[in-house]
């Protein structure tokens, strides 16, 4: 059986400097609760996820090396979605790493739009 790669989810970010009222705004505005919520303890930032929005909490300093990346995406296999990227003219800016919800890359695309996609790990 071939497998085809798969998006899950696509996640606008917005950047924050305190996450708990944020998180509170979104779910009241989106009519959802968060889904995911946890801390990257390594880059000092918090983050959350309330439907198809990544909030992304810490200081300006913290923040600042996350703020060109315009959107996160969920897939089933960063392996293929990698070799797909570099077949299409991407780049790697990050290549696969470790991170609290699993793997995760960065890329610019040929437009020059730069992503991040994140590949959760089951437990």
């Amino acid at each position: 059986m071939i497998h085809h790669m798969k998006t899950i989810k696509t996640l606008s970010r917005i950047f924050v400097h305190d996450i708990d009222p944020a998180i509170k705004f979104y779910e009241k505005l989106f009519d959802l609760k968060v889904e995911l919520r946890f801390s990257y303890a390594e880059k000092h930032l918090e983050l959350a996820a309330v439907g198809n929005l990544l909030i992304i909490a810490g200081k300006k300093k913290d923040l600042a090396p996350f703020k060109e990346t315009r959107f996160t995406i969920l897939v089933d296999s960063l392996k293929e979605f990698k070799t797909f990227l570099l077949e299409n003219g991407a780049v790697i800016i990050r290549d696969i790493t470790t991170v609290p919800t699993g793997k995760n890359m960065t890329f610019r695309h040929p437009d020059g739009t730069i992503a991040e996609y994140v590949e959760h790990t089951v437990s």
